[in-house]
């Protein structure tokens, strides 16, 4: 818990740097190895320092930390280097708030993984397919297509998949990723080529997956779950950039895409928890000190840890998997609408990002190449233009980055830059990041509303659970443009392309 200070105290220890970026210094809370630093513009800096005003009044007691509180007890975790870095979407979480980042020396021994900073959903993330249809080709058939994509992708909190699973199917997605799905047929090769990690994290072991997690995943395979998890219509909007907006495939306004936005359903969660769970223990032999207990962690070098690491890279790759099944449901639906083929449709993946993992990178600290592990929560990597582990065609122009707007928001893909793998070790933002909580969202917004200006604004949408629709309302969220435009204006990423939603479908 620490002192207890007054507003004006805590102010004391945050300094801007930018017109954008803020330091968080040493003193913060207890035993901070590193400074923090957070992106915000004016907008998202109110809601920031609300939050720190909030928790100053109530002298602490009470609801979540706020978000600032969050990023310096991560400082605080042993092996981290650099800082721990707060992106423009950040918002209270679990242990790490969503929305921040924070690398560790790999070669340090007391280092430490949480599953705090990878979140309950591992490799909850986002895909996004272009096709060669225009707005005014859809528009006519834009209501039997919403239909017709929410009568193919299972949606909702239970929703059970309609790709036939066995329980050998499952270890094998589990350990092969989107290679089963090639194998089976459900993916086409460029797919992997455009996948962070080519679709399949190669230290996943299913043995190191409880089998109530496998219980919990094998139904779900192929679906698209509740919260904020979608399927977007989209059409560009803007394009910012010509040159790396046509090197995906994407080069008139108008034009159609569709964005995928789901995890690895309820075996990922199942993974998080078990880990929390073994970690609790692992702390008091370990005797590892944390300012809050829900940073439970372990040594990256304990057997804790690496079986976190071999559970959470198979729920990695159940989620890539079941990124590629809503794909091809959904190329399937397309296909059927437009009477012809997705390969004629050109209904390729530009890019599957992930914001929730954590990952075994190479980066320069003081000059010098480090291994690392990078936790990313609520964070989407961003590597720049010539950088070894992004597709042959994006070399030129950095990795695709996407950010999913909220429901009937719009969405944007950026790309990565230098600047971002010096400052924040090659990561942006994710999304728009909350600014209520789901249940004040309920009591404050009702699904009517919702739904009418959705239609007011010609988007159709299709929902299994209307009482969701309140939670994932534009209004609990902070603005996805203010969000991006602070990445932008940090040189953490830059802009490319702006996406307008034309039908959504969620849980």
């Amino acid at each position: 818990m620490g002192v207890v200070r007054t507003y004006d105290d805590e102010l004391k220890y945050i300094e801007k740097l930018s017109e954008v970026s803020w330091r968080i210094k040493k003193g913060f809370v207890p035993n901070m190895k590193v400074e923090g630093v957070f992106y915000v513009n004016d907008p998202l800096e109110k809601i920031m320092f609300d939050e720190l005003r909030q928790h100053a009044h109530h002298q602490g007691f009470g609801g979540f930390l706020p978000g600032m509180k969050q990023i310096a007890n991560v400082a605080a975790l042993p092996g981290i280097v650099g800082k721990s870095v707060g992106l423009p979407d950040v918002h209270a979480g679990y242990g790490f708030a969503i929305g921040n980042m924070a690398a560790f020396d790999m070669s340090d021994p007391s280092a430490v993984v949480s599953p705090g900073g990878v979140g309950f959903d591992i490799n909850c993330g986002v895909r996004l397919l272009r096709t060669n249809l225009s707005e005014k080709d859809v528009l006519p058939v834009k209501e039997q297509l919403a239909q017709s994509l929410f009568d193919h992708i299972p949606v909702g909190v239970g929703s059970k998949g309609v790709i036939p699973m066995s329980a050998q199917d499952l270890e094998e997605a589990l350990e092969m990723g989107m290679d089963w799905s090639l194998r089976e047929g459900y993916a086409w090769v460029e797919d992997k080529e455009h996948c962070e990690e080519y679709g399949r994290m190669l230290q996943a072991d299913p043995r190191k997956v409880s089998m109530r997690a496998k219980k919990r995943g094998l139904p779900q395979l192929g679906t698209l779950g509740a919260g904020n998890h979608y399927a977007e219509i989209q059409v560009v909007d803007e394009i910012y950039d010509k040159h790396a907006a046509s090197k995906m495939g994407l080069d008139y306004k108008g034009q159609v895409c569709v964005m995928i936005h789901s995890g690895s359903r309820g075996l990922g969660h199942q993974v998080a928890t078990d880990a929390l769970v073994s970690m609790e223990k692992a702390m008091k032999r370990d005797q590892i000190e944390v300012n809050d207990r829900q940073l439970a962690c372990a040594r990256i070098s304990s057997t804790e840890g690496q079986d976190y690491l071999k559970g959470m890279a198979s729920a990695a790759n159940y989620a890539w998997v079941n990124r590629s099944s809503m794909t091809f449901l959904t190329r399937q639906a397309f296909a059927k609408m437009f009477n012809s083929t997705p390969d004629d449709l050109d209904m390729h993946v530009i890019y599957d990002v992930s914001h929730n993992i954590a990952k075994v990178e190479e980066h320069f600290i003081d000059g010098k190449q480090r291994t690392l592990l990078v936790h990313r929560k609520g964070s989407t990597r961003a590597f720049p233009p010539h950088h070894p582990l992004i597709p042959v065609d994006y070399q030129l122009t950095g990795q695709p980055v996407l950010i999913g707007g909220t429901m009937g928001t719009c969405s944007y893909v950026l790309t990565g830059t230098e600047v971002g793998m010096s400052e924040t070790f090659g990561s942006t933002c994710h999304g728009a990041g909350r600014a209520l909580s789901r249940a004040k969202s309920r009591r404050s917004i009702g699904f009517e509303q919702v739904l009418a200006s959705l239609q007011e604004k010609g988007i159709s949408i299709r929902v299994a659970s209307p009482k969701l629709v309140m939670e994932e309302a534009p209004e609990s969220y902070k603005n996805v443009t203010d969000v991006v435009n602070t990445c932008h204006a940090a040189g953490i990423s830059r802009k490319c392309v702006k996406l307008r939603p034309i039908a959504v479908i969620k849980g």
